[in-house]
C-alpha cells in the first residue's frame, strides 16, 4: 500500500483557485497552494454555482419567521431555494473525499463564525453560526477533518488537519478492494498513532479488527470507518502523546543502556514542561528503531503520517505550540 496516497479533499473556490469572491477577488493561501502537490483537490463555490454570478451583490443569512434564509438585501430576493437545490445535487454526487477546507465567515462555505442576522432591517442584530454549505459538510461528513482557512494558520491545527486525512486516504484507497490482512495491517501500522489521538476508540477499532463476531468483510470496514473518524475528533494531547511514546520506548528499552533509559525519560519530562517539541522524541526513538532493526516501530505512522515536506521545522505558522 501507497502509504503517502492524495487526499481527496473539496476547498473553497475562492481560497488560491479563482476570482469568485463577491467582489471578484480571490483569497491567497501559501498552506493550500502546497496542499495542490500533494492532495487531489475538489474546488468549489456555491453561490457562483448556484446562479449569483462574479461580482455579486452580498447575501447573507437572516432568521426570517423562526427559519434561516439567504437573503440579498441589494435586490430583496430570497436564494435559499437555489441554493438548497444546489447543495443537496452536491452532496449526492459528492464521493470518496477525505477532508474540507472552506472559506471562514462566508453565508454559504463558514463553519461557526457566520454572522446571522435577527430580520432583514439594516443594523439589525446578529449572532454566529454556520454557513449554508458549511453546516450541510458538518451534518453530513461527522467528524472528518473540517477546517477553514483561518483555522489553519495555527500550526497545530494544521498539523493534526494533515494527519487526519492522509490517515482517511490510506483507509478509503485500502477500503476499495476490502481485505481482512489489509485491515489488519493497517491497523498494526496505526498503534501507536491512534493511541496517542483516542486510546479509547484505538480499543474499539482492534474489537472491530478482531472480528469475534464473524461479520462480513464490508460491515467490518463499514464499522471500522465510522471509528476511525472518532479517532481524530479532537487534536491530541499532551499527555496520550507521552502514552504512546512510553509504549514505543518498552518495545526497545531492554536493549538500551542505562544512560540511555535515563536520558529519555528527562526528555520524556522537558516535551511535558514545554522544553523541546514532541519531534525530538519521534527522531530519538526513531534512530533507536534503525539501529536495532525494530521493523515494527519503523513502519509506525506515528513516525510519518503525512508527507514530512508539508511543514518544515522553520515553519513559524500563528499559534505553534512546543508540542509540536
Amino acid at each position: 500500500m501507497d502509504y503517502f496516497p492524495r487526499p481527496r479533499i473539496v476547498v473553497s473556490q475562492c481560497i488560491g483557485f479563482d476570482a469568485c469572491r463577491f467582489d471578484g477577488d480571490m483569497i491567497p493561501d501559501r498552506f493550500v497552494d502546497k496542499l495542490k502537490s500533494f492532495t487531489d483537490v475538489l474546488p468549489v463555490c456555491p453561490e457562483v454555482t448556484c446562479g449569483l454570478g462574479v461580482p455579486r451583490d452580498p447575501i447573507r443569512i437572516v432568521i426570517q419567521s423562526g427559519k434561516r434564509i439567504l437573503y440579498q438585501p441589494a435586490t430583496g430576493q430570497d436564494v435559499t431555494s437555489i441554493m438548497m437545490n444546489f447543495i443537496t445535487g452536491y452532496f449526492q454526487r459528492l464521493k470518496d473525499v477525505d477532508g474540507f477546507i472552506l472559506k471562514s465567515r462566508s453565508p454559504s462555505c463558514g463553519l461557526k463564525d457566520v454572522k446571522i442576522y435577527m430580520n432583514k432591517e439594516y443594523g439589525a442584530q446578529s449572532t454566529r453560526g454556520s454557513g449554508f454549505f458549511g453546516q450541510a459538510v458538518l451534518d453530513g461528513f461527522v467528524n472528518y477533518p473540517v477546517e477553514d482557512e483561518s483555522c489553519l494558520c495555527n500550526y497545530t491545527v494544521r498539523e493534526h488537519f494533515l494527519t487526519a486525512i492522509f490517515t482517511m486516504a490510506r483507509f478509503r484507497i485500502m477500503n476499495k478492494a476490502p481485505r481482512m490482512d489489509a485491515l489488519l495491517d493497517f491497523h498494526a501500522r496505526h498503534k501507536y498513532l491512534f493511541m496517542a489521538y483516542n486510546e479509547k476508540q484505538y480499543r474499539i477499532l482492534g474489537k472491530i479488527t478482531a472480528n469475534h463476531e464473524k461479520k462480513k468483510r464490508r460491515a467490518v470496514f463499514k464499522e471500522y470507518q465510522t471509528h476511525l473518524c472518532q479517532v481524530f475528533e479532537k487534536p491530541v494531547q499532551t499527555g496520550a502523546m507521552i502514552n504512546a511514546f512510553m509504549y514505543g520506548f518498552g518495545a526497545i528499552s531492554s536493549r538500551l543502556s542505562s544512560e540511555e533509559k535515563r536520558y529519555f525519560l528527562n526528555t520524556i519530562e522537558a516535551y511535558r514542561d514545554e522544553q523541546i517539541p514532541r519531534s525530538v522524541l519521534l527522531h530519538l526513538l526513531q534512530s533507536w528503531s534503525v539501529r536495532f532493526q525494530n521493523h515494527h516501530l519503523l513502519n509506525q505512522m506515528l513516525f510519518h503520517p503525512y508527507p514530512l515536506e508539508l511543514i518544515k521545522v522553520t515553519d513559524s505558522g500563528k499559534g505553534k505550540s512546543m508540542h509540536n
